[in-house]
């Protein structure tokens, strides 16, 4: 069912998020992290939808502070800390798990955060499937600007890497003879980057 994937997904990534928070907590500087609060599924046998989510109900202004595919830019999250520390979120699960996995949808009030969703590659991540398209992931890598906290973590620009490997492709291009060739590569080049970022840790 909708709702126990519901909790499933929000519960995962609290749980990454705890772990988050227990690397970035202790740096200078860092101040508070993001949380996700914990989703509670309830079953009513007598009711005639039997299952229902409980969570704390966050009060204050609900801001989106990124956005599923990652393609629309929510200022939001760019100049406010919640939301900077929410990419920074965002980049640094997508290294733990070699950009297997990226929790989207961030949103919340504050640093409390609810209904994120997550993706994963096609075959899923240590036996876990996300509830958003793996296309989010391509968009995160390509979009993704880092900040300040992505510095205090250590995390990798995925521009440099992300850059090299175009020009890597580009230059190989070039020396194709004919446009038929050229359009053999076009499947090839679209996967690359994928392949290429997990190999790399």
């Amino acid at each position: 069912s909708v709702v126990i994937q519901e909790c499933y997904v929000q519960n995962t990534a609290r749980e990454y998020a705890k772990l988050y928070a227990a690397e970035a907590e202790p740096l200078e500087g860092f101040g508070e992290v993001p949380e996700i609060i914990p989703i509670f599924l309830i079953h009513r046998p007598a009711n005639n939808i039997p299952y229902a989510t409980v969570e704390e109900e966050l009060v204050g202004e609900f801001v989106k502070y990124s956005v599923k595919d990652g393609k629309e830019v929510n200022f939001l999250r760019r100049d406010s800390e919640a939301g900077q520390k929410c990419c920074t979120f965002q980049h640094w699960v997508y290294e733990k798990t070699n950009g297997n996995l990226l929790v989207t949808d961030l949103q919340g009030v504050g640093m409390k955060l609810t209904d994120v969703g997550i993706a994963t590659l096609a075959k899923g991540y240590k036996g876990f499937k996300g509830n958003c398209s793996f296309s989010f992931i391509e968009q995160f890598r390509a979009l993704h600007q880092c900040n300040g906290y992505c510095e205090m973590l250590g995390l990798k620009s995925l521009r440099t890497t992300h850059q090299k490997q175009r020009k890597a492709t580009s230059t190989k291009s070039k020396n194709l003879p004919n446009a038929s060739t050229v359009k053999k590569m076009v499947p090839k080049k679209a996967r690359e980057p994928r392949d290429f970022i997990p190999s790399e840790n």
